[in-house]
């Protein structure tokens, strides 16, 4: 059997029966930042009131976080210089063990003079020791009176506390022996009584006792907020016998002990000395009735508790970084919604999703962006003030100028994804129609 093959025209009509489908496929291309950038920044352009509130938020935020950041690191700053000033190598023994001092209102009476001969005496890597007790009391001049910290101490307080005298001279060990009823002051209580006449050799009172002036400190500065220049200094047996009087029965009772050891490498060793020495002294088979503290302890203390402030403090301001990335969100929902004819012709021109996605998205973030670089400028201002009109070191770390700038940036660009993918999805003819 002979098959036939078909003819050209038989395939021809077979063809022409069949109708062909076809479907225009647009030539693929890159989007085009540039241009969208220049449409973006034309539209904010055009709405500067509403660009700029929309701003506000994101401003506000980023101001707040650095100015935050830095108060806090020129705190801790602040902080680490105060205890250095305290003087180098330094230890202070306190009454009471630590939960005693948390637990109770009222300051153990455990730590005598005879403790700090004894540690002075007896522990080959102090340096030197210095005993103090502390008390506020009246003082007057003349027609003038005030009410100041009288510290009874030793001469070694001089030395191990970093203290200078500008006139004058400071306590002596004839000066505690004897109970002399002499008196250092502080430049600002010097000034204060005395104003321009020289303190040295002027008489005032303690408590209605008789001081002879013998010295003037210089300027120490505040710790903690105490202003140490406001400070008058005696014998500690003179402030324990004439003006506070000997509370304790087992010697004269003192609030506080410094010690200095011979060098930093030495601190360790003293702590571990003083502490043994203490427990025989006071007879410790339980609990320690005293507490010892090295300046590093103090410093760690405050670092942290300042630490713990600021990162608070950032974190509360960051709420309004949030706040203000919703109001990005919002704004731009609007903005979608007022430019319906506007996106519905662009896509009937031939405008792709991705080309509408990405113009929105770069709207959100230059408004984000541009908020984050002003607020970073106030809160720069901000913390330089600060640090021009208070004790504060503030300074700008310029990591934190970099993570709340494109934490902003991000926080824009999150917040635009919603309205830039409903611009996008908008259909050309529904939009044309709505407008």
């Amino acid at each position: 059997m002979k098959l036939e093959e078909p003819n050209d025209q038989s395939q021809k009509s077979t063809s022409l029966d069949k109708p062909q489908r076809y479907q225009y496929t647009a030539p693929s291309r890159s989007i085009d930042i540039v241009e969208s950038v220049k449409m973006a920044a034309t539209t904010l352009v055009a709405n500067k009131l509403r660009s700029s509130l929309t701003m506000l938020g994101i401003i506000i935020g980023n101001a707040s976080v650095i100015a935050m950041v830095g108060i806090g690191q020129g705190a801790q700053k602040l902080a680490s210089e105060q205890f250095e000033s305290l003087g180098p190598n330094v230890l202070f023994i306190v009454p009471g063990s630590q939960e005693t001092r948390n637990t109770t209102f009222e300051v153990p009476r455990t730590l005598v003079l005879e403790d700090a001969e004894a540690i002075a005496t007896q522990v080959p890597s102090v340096k030197e020791v210095a005993a103090q007790i502390s008390s506020r009391q009246l003082i007057t001049y003349r027609n003038k009176n005030t009410s100041t910290t009288v510290v009874g101490t030793t001469p070694e307080y001089l030395s191990v506390r970093s203290f200078d005298v500008a006139q004058g001279r400071f306590i002596s060990e004839q000066d505690v022996r004897r109970n002399n009823q002499v008196v250092a002051l502080g430049p600002d209580i010097a000034e204060r009584l005395f104003g321009n006449v020289d303190p040295v050799g002027q008489q005032l009172r303690i408590k209605n006792v008789s001081f002879q002036v013998i010295g003037v400190m210089e300027s120490k500065g505040s710790f903690l907020g105490d202003n140490q220049d406001d400070t008058v200094f005696v014998p500690i047996t003179t402030l324990a016998n004439r003006i506070v009087g000997q509370t304790s029965p087992y010697g004269l009772e003192v609030s506080i002990i410094s010690i200095s050891a011979k060098d930093p490498e030495s601190t360790t060793a003293a702590r571990f000395q003083v502490e043994n020495l203490l427990r025989l002294r006071h007879k410790i088979t339980g609990e320690d009735d005293f507490t010892v503290r090295a300046q590093e302890d103090l410093l760690q203390i405050v670092g942290t508790i300042t630490g713990a402030l600021t990162l608070m403090l950032t974190a509360i301001a960051a709420i309004s970084l949030f706040v203000g990335g919703i109001g990005v969100m919002n704004i731009m929902l609007v903005s979608v919604t007022e430019r319906t004819q506007e996106i519905g012709l662009r896509k009937a021109i031939g405008a792709r999703e991705q080309d509408i996605l990405v113009q929105f998205m770069i709207e959100a973030v230059i408004l984000s962006a541009a908020g984050g670089v002003l607020g970073t400028l106030i809160g720069v201002g901000g913390v330089l003030f600060v640090g021009a009109v208070t004790p504060l070191q503030a300074g700008v770390s310029p990591v934190a100028i970099l993570m709340a700038v494109g934490v902003s940036g991000g926080i824009g660009l999150f917040f635009g994804v919603v309205p830039a993918q409903r611009a996008a999805k908008l259909d050309p003819i529904v939009a044309l129609r709505s407008s």
